[in-house]
């Protein structure tokens, strides 16, 4: 078993007005756990606590759609969630680990950077990294549900975004410019009485933006979309609520993708938005994070 250290970590949490200025920065901090990796490299989690909240988003919402709805109350249970996306760097060493179920390319990315996100990863190439890891570490980790990830987006919250009622490319990575075709706005680049900003084509660092929600989590609002290990369904109606994976009655090649990312608009960061792709799709604005079950341990 790697060495791992239990600590604790400072951060910034932002809230901006409707017009994306921020009006309050809050110092807070949680319990974090450094799974060491090998070569230096660490996988750095923090402890998301339990509890319930409301899912998807009221029909008012801006960029509202029927997947999002109908809104319900889910119960979650603590779970430890990776602090940023997966990077290259921690991709790179549990891609030179022995394969269990598939072969993983060592470098797969389209932007290079060891800080900046793994992606063009399919839901089979993170399953195969958390098994890895799993056994790497000889404790589980695998990919959120999609009701874990929205609860540890919100942090609490239940506005679109967890900086408030809107967003600014000065706190996340995505397209904040107006896209316009045959002279009709197609895409807009602000969010509610929000500005348009920046559209920087490619991924950054994660972290790079120095700012967190309530639970320590950064790039929770683009940069890329994750993977999730529910199957895709058309809304909520049935669904589990105790914040476990959906994946019955589904559509079964299709996976959930949260997030929004660099290359899509602000509507598309939201808390509440959800998109898929095929399991086997390897696209440059898909990456992951993972979970880590607490008390269970795995044997090779």
């Amino acid at each position: 078993m790697t060495e791992q250290l239990l600590s604790a970590v400072e951060f910034d949490v932002v809230m901006v007005d409707e017009f994306g200025y921020i009006q309050e920065r809050v110092r807070h901090s949680t319990k974090c756990w450094l799974e060491a990796l090998g070569n230096g490299i660490e996988l750095e989690l923090v402890a998301i606590p339990g509890g319930t909240y409301v899912r998807g988003a009221p029909q008012t919402e801006e960029g509202w759609q029927p997947n999002q709805a109908p809104q319900q109350e889910v119960a979650i249970a603590p779970f430890w969630f990776s602090r940023t996306p997966i990077t290259q760097v921690q991709w790179s060493i549990v891609a030179a680990l022995p394969s269990i179920n598939r072969k993983l390319s060592s470098n797969p990315s389209c932007f290079s950077g060891n800080q900046r996100p793994v992606e063009q990863v399919s839901w089979h190439d993170a399953l195969e990294f958390c098994a890895r890891l799993s056994i790497l570490t000889n404790r589980t980790y695998r990919l959120p549900s999609e009701a874990e990830w929205e609860y540890a987006c919100r942090a609490g919250t239940q506005t679109p975004f967890h900086f408030g009622d809107t967003i600014t490319t000065d706190l996340a990575n995505y397209s904040g410019v107006n896209w316009e075709y045959d002279g009709k706005l197609c895409s807009k680049g602000f969010y509610g009485k929000g500005t348009t900003g920046s559209d920087r084509r490619e991924t950054t660092d994660v972290g790079s933006f120095g700012v967190t929600n309530a639970f320590g989590l950064y790039d929770m609002h683009g940069l890329v979309r994750e993977w999730c290990a529910d199957c895709w369904h058309t809304s909520y109606v049935n669904a589990p609520t105790d914040g476990s994976a959906w994946l019955v009655d589904s559509h079964e090649t299709q996976r959930v993708l949260r997030g929004g990312s660099w290359n899509g608009g602000p509507r598309t960061c939201r808390s509440a938005f959800r998109s898929r792709s095929s399991a086997e799709s390897n696209l440059y604005d898909i990456g992951f994070r993972v979970v880590r079950e607490e008390g269970v341990e795995v044997r090779s």
